[in-house]
């Protein structure tokens, strides 16, 4: 399931990050037992994992075929999604044409076309924010200009991705992490731009239902600041 019924509550400390979260070097991934451990972002020639869409995947998807998919409020850090896709079956060379959804939970933990239900009580029903589809250039790039999650128990911070070929043909279903280390900053020192629930209870990758047996391949590269607005890059390897 996407929300668990149980949490791990934590007792964290505030914690002032750097303005760059990305790979690390081999020996430099450091273990902080009170606030998540940062990750190597691998970037090898293999598929990225395979993750469930979860409950809340977008409705008819290719009714939102848009890059801007903000919800026009103001609430949340700016982020610009940089998505990359390659193709594993050709030497990782960039897929052009491919379809790409993404979704992903407002500054509260909230998803659009859903709610009032006992996984969420919030009814969101009727909006489409936080969700949108684009097609691969010839560098097999997509953008999409969002804000930065939020969270909500059982998860770290993440976003979800489906990838299609030209033809339409599912090609994965993934999910995208964010370094502890950042997600900590965000919610932490993020009040003024609506991230007012802090850590508390807050999920670590490694402690996550999905990601838990690990994220490198999933692992996104993120720079910014919450003033400035960040920028996150992500490979996914596919099948084509």
């Amino acid at each position: 399931m996407e929300r668990k019924n149980f949490i791990k509550t934590l007792s964290l400390l505030a914690f002032s990050g750097p303005m760059v979260w990305a790979a690390c070097k081999k020996d430099d991934t450091t273990s902080i037992t009170d606030e998540g451990t940062d990750v190597n972002v691998d970037s090898s020639c293999s598929v990225t994992p395979s993750e469930t869409e979860g409950p809340f995947p977008t409705k008819t998807p290719s009714s939102y075929v848009r890059s801007d998919i903000r919800k026009g409020d103001g609430i949340g850090a700016n982020m610009l999604g940089l998505i990359t896709i390659v193709n594993t079956n050709n030497s990782c060379a960039a897929l052009e044409g491919a379809l790409v959804d993404i979704w992903h939970c407002d500054v509260e933990g909230n998803y659009s076309q859903y709610g009032g239900t006992q996984m969420q009580s919030s009814n969101y029903q009727s909006v489409n924010w936080y969700r949108g589809r684009q097609v691969t250039n010839a560098n097999g790039l997509v953008s999409f200009q969002t804000i930065f999650p939020g969270w909500y128990q059982g998860r770290a911070t993440h976003i979800h991705v489906h990838v299609y070929d030209a033809t339409g043909r599912s090609l994965l279903v993934t999910q995208i992490a964010f370094q502890d280390s950042l997600c900590l900053e965000v919610n932490n020192t993020g009040s003024s731009y609506g991230y007012k629930k802090g850590v508390s209870g807050y999920t670590y990758n490694a402690n996550d239902n999905v990601f838990s047996d690990g994220v490198t391949k999933e692992m996104s590269t993120v720079t910014g600041s919450l003033s400035e607005g960040f920028q996150m890059k992500m490979t996914i390897h596919v099948n084509a």
